[in-house]
């Protein structure tokens, strides 16, 4: 190989070279950090509203599953009344129970829903 065919790149040239590479990676890695820090943001508040949702579904059976008791209760106590007068008076005693209960049982999982929701949109650190 001549002396002449010899490819020489000037020391700045080659400084601008690496200090540009060097720039680009940590931009890079700097992108790449970013993008673990969101995805773990995001993970966090699937899981939340996961947790959430799983929540307000458990309080919504749990419900369920009393009124359907207090149903069946309420089916025992009319088998055994004596008269019409009972009929009327367990079946008044019923429907106001159940009202108050369905009143504080949807007070409860409106609380819940909320809860839920606001836990999922807040940001977490």
């Amino acid at each position: 190989m001549a002396a002449t065919d010899r490819f020489d790149v000037p020391p700045e040239m080659r400084a601008f070279a690496e200090k540009s590479v060097e720039q680009a990676r940590q931009a890079f890695d700097g992108f790449i950090s970013a993008a673990h820090q969101a995805m773990s943001a995001f993970e966090g508040q699937a899981e939340t509203a996961r947790k959430g949702a799983k929540d307000v579904t458990e309080k919504a059976m749990t419900f369920a599953e009393r009124n359907i008791a207090s149903g069946f209760e309420f089916a025992q106590e009319l088998m055994r009344a004596r008269d019409i007068q009972d009929v009327l008076r367990l079946q008044g005693d019923y429907i106001k129970r159940q009202m108050q209960v369905l009143t504080e049982q949807a007070r409860e999982l409106g609380e819940s829903t909320s809860k839920a929701a606001k836990d999922a949109a807040a940001p977490k650190r």
